[in-house]
């Protein structure tokens, strides 16, 4: 992950995703468990794949990430997405997610990672990717 604590530090992508955390999302700390962050992160970067593949998708892999920071209950969650590449029918997401106490204007990034889709038919068989048309934003 790269360095965090930038001068000004901004999420890279679109945003894709929005919750608040709650009480009954954390772990034995009492802090918001990571594996409640990675379902986020997973739903956020499949929202962003199944517009690309114009249907259905499934995870293939999800890369590495640290947690630099932790969560409170009460916490703005804040998952943004961007398009990394496009294969015959994979697509690679990078995912960012930030958050913010309601009452704090000040967002802080808790974690990023690259998660891999496929696009599946009616059948969950590999299905081909559509083709972008040219000029068309893949985001």
């Amino acid at each position: 992950m790269k360095k965090l604590d930038e001068k000004d530090p901004t999420p890279r992508g679109e945003l894709q995703l929005r919750v608040v955390a709650q009480p009954k999302d954390t772990n034995t700390n009492g802090d918001i468990s990571g594996g409640w962050l990675v379902t986020h992160m997973d739903m956020a970067a499949s929202i962003a794949a199944s517009r690309l593949a114009h249907g259905r998708t499934t995870t293939m892999a999800i890369g590495e990430m640290s947690f630099v920071r932790p969560v409170r209950v009460g916490s703005v969650i804040c998952c943004y997405t961007r398009i990394l590449g496009m294969g015959r029918s994979s697509i690679r997401i990078g995912v960012e997610v930030w958050c913010r106490m309601p009452e704090d204007e000040e967002r802080q990034k808790v974690t990023e990672s690259e998660f891999v889709y496929v696009a599946i038919d009616d059948k969950r068989r590999i299905r081909a990717l559509p083709q972008p048309s040219e000029g068309e934003p893949l985001n």
